[in-house]
């Protein structure tokens, strides 16, 4: 058996786990875990990538002794680094209010069916594009020489080499899912500069070998090698779903939910864009043909703004309110900026002329039921848009702990639901790591070790599929 850390970074926390993998074993274990705390200057909304990267160091140091390193995180945020190669401030929060308004700007340049036509890529606002657009005329980006996406800045300072690895390069809407490369045609339309960013590599490429002054921060014995992964997290989680076949939906749950496909081609059609769903992609030059939708991020913020009472009560109060009594649409960019959130979700009760919900509970069963029709719609439409029907939809990620919104979701989409595993981006980014290292197989064979390996709950759909159409058409605003 070999060890591999998986450094493993969400909105909220980060994570250093240890995989333990030989050809038929896989155990996984918490080395360390630390807040990701976003702070709030003068200038706007920043990440503390510095504590982040204090926390990475952190973990290494209590996982002891590992064979290999590789990084995963959220998508489309980066650093900036000058010709020294040193960090030009705090990269920039994806919820910073900096690119409102800039994607008119964008569009006048690229029309938005000829972007997505070029990238595949879903409008959100805060896609690397928007952002790059919005610092166009800053110091910073004036000053930069680099641009590295954040898994690749944490390994650049683990390792002192530069790259970018692609799973999340193709989340920043300057990259052609067809060939697998950048963009050049829409890039050189908005005027930015290709040379920022390192070279690409993918997952199961070297991304170089610990540096000297990390060995002795960690107390690690080199040479330790460093290997890319699907950095993009979402990316690492779906290879970890442990699915059979190809006929299979995946929803990975945390903060944001992302309900989709996995396909060999991607799906550019005009319908595609008007549904909103994107092309990013994935292990083995797969495609993650999905949507994104706010997530568990609904009920984080509400619990916030409640003091943090206890989540299982919270569940147990859900459980008990009538089924779909309210529901909000769970992509409406009204719930993305924080604060106030159990106001907002009474607002869009209110103006839908839906029951406001009063007590926790009934908001809980809200923001549950809305996310489960939210599934719902995605998995139907990508379905139909990419021609690819499924038995069975599997969820990963934190919101497997969450029985409620599990069976919620079966009985939703009308199909079983396989929940687990829940660390399933740091099983991913492990196993690539195995697999670069000649110790399991091809992404079949990474799948069946998952599904024998990791518990699994299986949840068989029931209730009233006539009260689901009902709500969804309800929140489309036509009669049910």
């Amino acid at each position: 058996m070999k060890s591999y850390a998986a450094v493993d970074l969400g909105a909220s926390s980060g994570r250093v786990m240890v995989g333990r993998v030989g050809p038929d074993s896989l155990e996984l274990s918490e080395a360390h875990r630390f807040p990701n705390r976003p702070v709030r200057v003068p200038e706007g909304l920043r990440w503390d990538v510095l504590g982040l990267y204090a926390g990475v160091l952190d973990g290494l140091r209590a996982a002891g002794r590992v064979d290999s390193v590789g990084i995963d995180s959220w998508a489309v945020d980066y650093g900036l680094l000058d010709a020294d190669g040193a960090l030009l401030g705090n990269p920039v929060h994806y919820r910073d209010a900096r690119t409102d308004g800039v994607a008119e700007k964008v569009w006048a340049s690229v029309p938005p069916e000829e972007l997505y036509a070029a990238t595949g890529i879903q409008y959100a606002p805060f896609n690397t594009l928007y952002q790059l657009t919005a610092a166009r005329s800053t110091a910073q980006l004036a000053a930069a020489r680099r641009l590295l996406l954040i898994p690749d800045l944490l390994t650049y300072w683990l390792t002192g080499e530069q790259g970018t690895e692609l799973t999340n390069a193709s989340t920043t809407q300057l990259v052609d899912p067809r060939t697998r490369d950048w963009s050049y045609d829409v890039a050189a339309r908005l005027g930015i500069d290709l040379e920022l960013f390192a070279p690409l590599r993918r997952p199961g490429d070297p991304a170089g070998v610990l540096r000297a002054e990390v060995l002795e921060e960690t107390g690690l014995r080199g040479p330790v090698p460093v290997t890319a992964v699907g950095s993009h997290d979402t990316a690492s989680a779906v290879a970890a779903v442990p699915a059979v076949g190809e006929r299979f939906a995946y929803i990975c749950t945390g903060t944001w939910s992302l309900a989709g496909l996995e396909l060999d081609e991607p799906v550019l059609t005009e319908e595609s864009r008007a549904a909103n769903f994107t092309n990013e992609l994935g292990l083995d030059g797969t495609v993650r043909y999905l949507r994104n939708i706010m997530g568990l991020w609904l009920l984080q913020e509400c619990v916030r703004a409640w003091g943090n009472p206890d989540l299982g009560e919270l569940l147990r109060e859900a459980a008990e309110v009538p089924a779909l009594r309210s529901v909000v649409d769970a992509q409406d960019a009204a719930f993305l900026a924080p604060g106030r959130m159990p106001e907002r979700i009474a607002e869009a009760c209110r103006a839908s002329g839906q029951p406001v919900p009063e007590t926790r509970g009934e908001f809980t069963r809200c923001i549950l039921d809305s996310l489960a029709l939210a599934h719902r719609r995605a998995i139907d439409e990508a379905q139909r848009l990419a021609d690819h029907p499924v038995d069975v939809v599997h969820i990963v990620g934190g919101g497997t702990r969450n029985a409620l919104l599990c069976r919620l979701t079966a009985d939703a989409c009308g199909l079983p639901v396989v929940a687990g595993p829940t660390e399933a981006a740091a099983l991913g980014n492990v196993l690539v790591q195995a697999r670069a290292h000649g110790l399991v197989g091809d992404r079949a064979g990474m799948r069946r070790l998952i599904a024998r390996t990791q518990p699994l709950t299986r949840y068989e759909p029931s209730g009233d599929a006539a009260a689901w159409r009902a709500a969804e058409a309800r929140l489309a605003g036509a009669a049910p």
